[in-house]
């Protein structure tokens, strides 16, 4: 097979793996090419405003375990390939100087053992790094069930590894991938938290010691495969955090990519909302102090609201805590106010030093006002107009869907009616067309 088909199957067969973002880390390249900057790879945005990508792909999508969500599963019938190291570290290589890619994402379906896929990927990166002098920035998934010192290989090689949870409990692993088992998943993320420890202890001692994995570990977790709830999805990540010093844990909506009878119906995909709520409530664990109960109401089902972002839900539950006094409230209450993050409450600390904190004052730390103005006073004014425990306040702080733009060429309610590109379908708009139907004439953009 031609290397160019081989990346058309596996390049398609890596896109459902969300676990790969900005670098985190700097290798500075010596007597060859390329340099990994601390800022963005994957399609992110880097200090000077550049968006830089990485090639993401996998060694291979052949693999000896059947998991019933997995498009890669053995049983499933699809085009297989296998890259050879060499081919995939000139793939990389020419990429590169063609300036496509900044950084290789690769992880690879388990071809015979997780053993020869470990040596497979290592073998590959090794050429990179060795022969060709790439420095660039690499994100490696390691295999579960690798032995000790492939992982020590693997992160002398890459900047970041990470290891996949797939699911968020046992027993889901239990009953959609039943080849798998937590033990094997959870070891090899302390392999490489024990592995960055040790490696740190080393390099206080020999500043020359090779950095092990200098962008941390992370992992994913699927969302709505099966049937956890959000809270119990938190308390694992809350627990990946502090366990094993997650740098993050990514969630990805459940994609009906493959039928069995265990999963839910190819007509009902997770929602995307679900996703994005729980990145933010993970947000809020991980920068905004909160704990991963206090996220959540007792009386709650364990679902997150889909209405309100996570921080303005918890803000309504607890009005007793508002409106906050800006001038005088500690940093970890400003924190917890809608509307302000961390470089917003920063800057109202440093602010206060040298006068009185204002409503315009607050305005120019970035804070977003159409939320923080019901839930702050400063200097004693408050301009929300809605008191904090005005049940009121839900209703004005509700996200609603927004109203989808419509096309040029979009039908209206079937009558093939076309209307400007970007006009609202509004009660107006309705009476119109229904005007020019009435009279028999014909609309023209």
């Amino acid at each position: 097979m031609e290397t160019s088909e081989k990346l058309r199957i596996l390049g398609n067969a890596a896109k459902y793996d969300a676990s790969c973002s900005s670098s985190g880390s700097g290798r500075a390249g010596k007597n060859g090419f390329g340099n990994a900057a601390m800022a963005g790879i994957c399609h992110s945005w880097s200090a000077d405003g550049r968006c830089i990508s990485l090639l993401k792909v996998l060694m291979s999508n052949a693999c000896v375990y059947d998991c019933a969500y997995c498009v890669n599963r053995r049983s499933n019938d699809c085009e297989r390939a296998t890259f050879t190291p060499e081919e995939l570290a000139g793939l990389v290589e020419e990429f590169y100087r063609r300036n496509y890619i900044e950084g290789l994402f690769l992880s690879s379906g388990v071809v015979g053992s997780p053993e020869y896929t470990m040596e497979l990927m290592i073998k590959a990166l090794r050429i990179l790094r060795e022969e060709r002098r790439f420095y660039a920035y690499i994100h490696l998934k390691v295999i579960p069930g690798a032995p000790r010192e492939l992982i020590h290989e693997a992160g002398l090689l890459a900047d970041r590894l990470s290891v996949n949870i797939e699911l968020p409990s046992e027993r889901s692993l239990g009953l959609l991938a039943p080849q798998k088992h937590r033990a094997g998943i959870v070891k090899p993320m302390m392999r490489i938290r024990d592995e960055k420890l040790q490696n740190a202890e080393e390099r206080k001692l020999f500043r020359s010691a090779p950095v092990f994995a200098p962008a941390g570990q992370t992992t994913q977790m699927i969302v709505g495969a099966s049937g956890e709830s959000d809270r119990d999805i938190l308390r694992l990540s809350k627990g990946l955090y502090s366990a094993f010093g997650m740098k993050r844990v990514y969630f990805s909506a459940y994609m009906p990519v493959v039928s069995h009878p265990l999963l839910p119906s190819a007509e009902k995909p997770a929602p995307l909302m679900r996703e994005h709520r729980l990145y933010q409530a993970d947000w809020l664990m991980r920068f905004y102090q909160f704990d991963a109960e206090e996220i959540f109401d007792r009386s709650e089902d364990g679902s997150l609201d889909s209405r309100f972002d996570p921080k303005c839900a918890w803000a309504i539950r607890h009005p007793e805590y508002f409106p906050v006094e800006v001038n005088t409230a500690p940093y970890e209450l400003l924190l917890r106010v809608p509307g302000i993050g961390v470089k917003s409450a920063r800057r109202i600390v440093r602010a206060r030093r040298y006068g009185s904190v204002t409503m315009e004052t607050l305005k120019k730390t970035g804070a977003v006002m159409k939320r923080a103005r019901y839930f702050v006073t400063a200097a004693g004014s408050f301009t929300g107009g809605v008191d904090p425990a005005d049940p009121r306040l839900a209703e004005l702080l509700c996200e609603r869907a927004p109203v989808r733009q419509l096309s040029l060429f979009d039908d209206i309610e079937g009558r093939g009616q076309a209307v400007p590109v970007g006009l609202t379908v509004s009660d107006s708009t309705r009476a119109a067309l229904a005007d020019i139907r009435r009279n028999g004439n014909a609309l023209y953009i």
